[in-house]
C-alpha cells in the first residue's frame, strides 16, 4: 500500500529487527520478517514495506499514538470494506486486536495493496465522474457506518501539527492574524541568502497581502457553514491507490473525524485538478461535482458555500512557507508555485470557479 516516497525527505530506520520479530509473533499469519523498507516520511506516520516469509504487507507507525482513535478509524474502515468501499483494513493479530503497541509506539499491520496514485492530470472526464461518485459514497457510507459514535471534530492535520495552529474547526481565518504571519514571513524571508524561491515567496506574500485587503470583507461568517457530517479528513490523491483505471484503496484515515462535508469534496477537487499553472481543470471538476451532488444529494446551495470558504483558506493558507521558514523543511517547496498562483487566479475567477462546482 505505498504512498510516493519523498526523495528529499530525511531517511528514517525501520524497527529493529528483533522488534519486528516480536511484532510479527502477534500475527500467526505473518511468519518471520525478511526486510522492511521505509516509504515515506510522515507527520502523522511513517509506513514500511514488509516482506516476510509469507508475503508483504504494509506496516504503518502511528506517531499520534492514541489506540483508542487509531482502533476507531480501523472500525470504521472494516465497515467500510463490508459495504463494499475500496480500502484497506488492517489486520487483526491472534487477539483480535488491530493496534499494536511496543515500546510505547503503536503499529498496526495492513495487507499490500498493489497500485499506484493518479492527479487529476492523468484521469479521464469519465474517471473524474467516478472519483466524485466514490468520495459521495465515502460521506455517505460513513453516516451509517459511524451512526452512534461521538462526533469529535478531525485531529490536526500535517500542517496544523507542524506549525502549532488549531482554530477552531469550522472557523474561518482571520485576516488580522494573516496579516501578522505574512509579515513574520517576510522578515525571515529578507533576512537569508535569496534564490529564486524566496523571490517568488516574497512576491506572492506582497501580493497575497493585497488581495486580503481587498477582499477581507469576504470573509465567511460561522452562518454559512455547510453541512457538517463524516469525512475522510484528508482526500487527495497520494490517499488513492489505482489499480489500472479504476480506485483500489482509500488509504490513511488518520483524519477522521466530523466537518462540513461539502468542503472536503470541494478541496480534494482543488488539489487533484490543480494544473501546474495554477489554474484548475474546470472539464474534470464539473462531472467530478456533479456525481458528488448526486450521490450525496447535496445541493448547489451547499457546495457554493463551500467553494467559498475553500476559497478564503487558500486566501489566507501559507502552510508552505512556514514549512520551509519556521522549521526548516522543505518537503513542501515543490508544490508552492502552482499553489500560490492558484489563490490569486481563483479570486480573478471565482464565478467560474463556482460554477463549476454547482452546474
Amino acid at each position: 500500500m505505498p504512498r510516493s516516497v519523498v526523495h528529499h525527505a530525511p531517511p528514517h530506520a525501520p524497527p529493529p529487527d528483533g522488534a519486528l520479530r516480536t511484532l510479527l509473533r502477534r500475527y500467526r499469519q505473518a511468519g518471520e520478517p525478511v526486510s522492511c523498507e521505509p516509504l515515506t516520511e510522515g507527520l502523522l506516520n511513517r509506513g514500511y514495506r514488509l516482506s516476510t516469509s509469507r508475503g508483504r504487507f504494509f506496516l504503518k507507525h502511528h506517531l499520534d499514538g492514541d489506540p483508542d482513535a487509531i482502533a476507531r478509524q480501523h472500525a470504521a474502515t472494516l465497515r467500510l470494506g463490508a459495504l463494499g468501499l475500496p480500502v484497506a483494513p488492517p489486520v487483526a493479530d491472534d487477539e483480535g486486536s488491530t493496534v499494536a503497541v511496543l515500546g510505547g509506539r503503536c503499529y498496526a499491520l495492513h495487507p499490500w495493496v498493489e497500485g499506484h496514485h493518479r492527479d487529476g492530470g492523468e484521469l479521464t472526464e469519465a474517471q473524474s465522474r467516478r472519483l466524485g461518485g466514490l468520495l459521495g459514497r465515502v460521506h455517505v457510507s460513513l453516516e451509517t457506518v459511524m451512526e452512534g459514535e461521538s462526533p469529535e471534530d478531525a485531529p490536526q492535520g500535517p500542517q496544523e501539527a507542524a506549525t502549532g495552529r488549531s482554530p477552531a474547526p469550522d472557523a474561518a481565518a482571520d485576516p488580522e492574524d494573516t496579516y501578522a504571519l505574512i509579515e513574520e514571513l517576510l522578515v525571515l524571508v529578507r533576512r537569508r541568502p535569496r534564490d529564486a524561491f524566496d523571490e517568488l515567496a516574497e512576491h506572492r506574500l506582497v501580493e497575497r497581502r493585497a488581495l486580503l485587503e481587498q477582499h477581507a470583507h469576504r470573509r465567511p461568517p460561522a452562518a454559512a457553514t455547510p453541512a457538517r457530517g463524516w469525512v475522510h479528513g484528508d482526500f487527495h490523491p497520494l490517499n488513492l491507490l489505482y489499480r489500472g483505471a479504476e480506485p483500489a484503496a482509500i488509504i490513511d484515515w488518520d483524519r477522521l473525524g466530523v466537518r462540513p462535508r461539502a468542503e472536503e469534496a470541494v478541496r480534494a477537487a482543488v488539489i487533484f485538478f490543480l494544473r501546474p499553472d495554477g489554474t484548475l481543470d474546470f472539464t474534470k471538476i464539473r462531472p467530478y461535482a456533479r456525481a458528488y451532488r448526486r450521490s450525496t444529494d447535496a445541493g448547489p446551495a451547499e457546495l457554493a458555500a463551500a467553494v467559498h470558504r475553500v476559497w478564503w483558506e487558500r486566501l489566507n493558507d501559507f502552510w508552505m512557507l512556514r514549512w520551509r521558514y519556521q522549521l526548516g523543511d522543505h518537503r513542501a517547496d515543490p508544490g508552492f508555485p502552482a499553489s500560490a498562483a492558484l489563490a490569486v487566479w481563483w479570486t480573478r475567477a471565482y464565478e467560474d470557479v463556482r460554477a463549476a462546482f454547482t452546474d
